[in-house]
């Protein structure tokens, strides 16, 4: 263990405190941990870099901390394909643990990803347990969004979900460490290999699905993705994005979701199937709004969504155009 390099990689935006206590627990981990842990942290075009670089030079981080200022906001996987670029040019870990702002390592979170992908050679990927700041918790495992998925979370009945639960996306965790399809870029660690194999994670998503489809490629590759839950992270979730965390009232989700979401199914599983799960989606969301009119809950749904769903669709043949995978490649 003690020869096991890993790079932590965080980006930012406009989360510099966030960051700044998120580093603070990678340094506790440092100070534990048989492994050699460095960290690079993106500030992706911002304006968190002077507050992150007094931080690193206050704390005397400089020797583990790499500060990389993106030319532009190009998105969470942009972001962490810089830190691959800079960790390949200088010298490639054996591992990458890609962790969000918003997130602080519990003792030996990081030690306890390592000795499993250790233990389990053809395990390429694996995620931790995150717990919320109130301590219980979160969703940290997946299966891949289906058309079956669309239609159950559309319609949010009892008895459909009941029926289609092996569909359903969200995984139950378990106190034991259990084969999935996806983990959370929250707190996700990945071989060196896999990168090498299928490159980075793809530059098309801004934000959101992009975690999914790179399993799914590293699935297609090969590698098999775990949840281990003896790796502990509080992930303050949404805080980084201001999407998925806490409101009072739901939010009307970004463009960026709904491109997103779209480009994860053409990409995986062909045209006609995406667009079939497009009008699977429609008509199960209509349908789950319709009965939340019928029982006078209409303020639990997201807003516009039917819409949004709508207007972002590939039913519309502007919306078909599908541009190749954009990520980091190592050099051969």
């Amino acid at each position: 263990m003690k020869d096991i390099e890993v790079v932590v990689v965080i980006v930012t935006y406009k989360s510099a405190e966030l960051t700044i206590d998120c580093l603070r627990s990678i340094e506790a981990e440092r100070s534990t941990s048989e492994v050699k842990i460095r960290a690079i942290v993106v500030d992706n075009a911002s304006g968190d870099a002077p507050s992150i670089t007094e931080a690193i030079r206050t704390n005397e981080w400089s020797l583990w901390v790499t500060l990389i200022l993106a030319p532009k906001n190009g998105g969470f996987a942009y972001g962490n394909n810089l830190a691959f670029q800079r960790a390949y040019n200088d010298q490639p870990p054996a591992y990458f643990h890609l962790l969000n702002p918003d997130t602080k390592l519990l003792k030996g979170a990081i030690t306890a990803l390592i000795r499993f992908l250790e233990n389990h050679p053809a395990v390429g990927i694996v995620g931790s347990r995150l717990a919320g700041a109130d301590s219980n918790d979160l969703t940290f495992a997946f299966r891949f969004p289906s058309i079956v998925s669309e239609l159950e979370h559309g319609l949010q009945l009892g008895l459909v979900r009941r029926l289609l639960r092996p569909w359903v996306v969200a995984v139950d965790g378990t106190p034991q460490p259990q084969q999935v399809d996806w983990v959370s870029g929250a707190s996700l660690m990945v071989r060196r290999t896999v990168i090498d194999m299928i490159g980075g994670l793809d530059e098309n998503y801004f934000l959101y699905f992009e975690d999914p489809d790179f399993c799914f490629r590293a699935k297609k590759a090969g590698f098999a993705t775990w949840s281990v839950p003896e790796s502990r992270v509080v992930h303050i979730s949404g805080q980084s994005t201001q999407v998925t965390g806490y409101q009072p009232e739901p939010r009307r989700l970004p463009a960026y979701w709904f491109e997103s979401r779209r480009r994860y199914f053409v990409t995986n599983y062909g045209l006609c199937y995406a667009m079939a799960t497009d009008i699977v989606s429609l008509t199960a969301h209509g349908a789950g709004f319709v009965k939340r009119l019928i029982q006078g809950r209409r303020v639990d749904g997201i807003p516009y969504l039917v819409r949004d769903l709508a207007r972002h669709s590939l039913l519309w043949s502007k919306n078909r155009k599908s541009a190749p995978v954009k990520n980091f490649r190592p050099p051969s």
